[in-house]
């Protein structure tokens, strides 16, 4: 078969709930690129959050902040930015608000004053009170949580996205601030009720990277397969050759896939490389 160029999402598609990579999706990636097939990971998270356990896999390139910058085997095809003083804006908005938020550069995730407190509490429970949360916190620390950087000085220049939790103003309320300056995406997280969110850079997503991408390398759209499971993977699935939903993604996500596999803990990925012959069946 042709070569293919596999697109890959990591949040609930490469990474289960836990923030872990399966065994069976590393065994198939790795496989897969010993047939030939080029694996990139496409995701919203930005280079802070790919850790090395993740890294490790083995990937072809990057792109990540949601569209916002492509790597190719360590080197940088593009790579956009949130001009400063749109950071200032948003930054003095969220404070004033008291809403918590981080921003997502190369150099580090960089942490709202009370972000922290907040995702402990929405990961391991109440910490001042409660023994089993300090148990979880204890034993199971979040590798997410404790990236985190604290105390910096916010009005950056380096910023690729933004992301916010849920707080007492409405998302629509967000997303009107913000609609002229930002694509504005609703991304509850487990957890988080519907006003949590992205501020990504407008006309960048997934797609217009995986373009750039194509172009640069001169392959074949037709020879494209994405892997997601968000609402901010419709632009991915929609572009691509195929595009294929896993089994925990979303129900809009699924309502415009070719087609849905199983569960990334439940051995989609594998099973889906093996069903489109990215892999050996055996």
């Amino acid at each position: 078969m042709n070569r293919k160029l596999i697109l890959m999402d990591v949040d609930g598609t490469l990474c289960n709930d836990e923030g872990y990579v399966p065994d069976s999706t590393r065994r198939a990636i790795q496989l897969a690129r010993q047939q030939g097939h080029l694996v990139f990971l496409c995701t919203g998270r930005s280079k802070a959050e790919l850790y090395d356990f993740i890294m490790d896999v083995g990937f072809d390139g990057v792109i990540g902040a949601g569209g916002g910058y492509v790597t190719i085997h360590e080197k940088t095809l593009f790579h956009h930015l949130i001009k400063p003083e749109k950071v200032r804006h948003l930054v003095d908005f969220f404070n004033q608000h008291q809403i918590d938020f981080y921003l997502e550069c190369h150099s580090g995730l960089y942490a709202s004053p009370h972000l922290v407190e907040h995702l402990e509490y929405l990961c391991y429970g109440d910490l001042l009170h409660d023994p089993k949360a300090q148990q979880k916190k204890s034993e199971h620390p979040n590798v997410f949580i404790s990236a985190m950087i604290e105390g910096e000085n916010l009005y950056r220049d380096d910023v690729n996205k933004v992301s916010f939790l849920d707080s007492d103003v409405p998302f629509a309320c967000i997303q009107k601030e913000f609609e002229k300056d930002f694509n504005v995406i609703c991304n509850a997280a487990p957890g988080t009720l519907h006003s949590s969110g992205e501020l990504g850079i407008p006309g960048i997503h997934k797609a217009t990277a995986i373009e750039i991408l194509l172009q640069h390398l001169h392959f074949p759209k037709e020879d494209t397969i994405a892997f997601g499971d968000g609402l901010n993977d419709i632009e991915m699935l929609q572009f691509c050759h195929i595009g294929i939903a896993m089994g925990n993604a979303k129900q809009g996500l699924k309502d415009i896939a070719d087609d849905i596999t199983l569960c990334c803990d439940e051995g989609g990925i594998e099973a889906s490389f093996k069903k489109y012959g990215l892999i050996p069946e055996n």
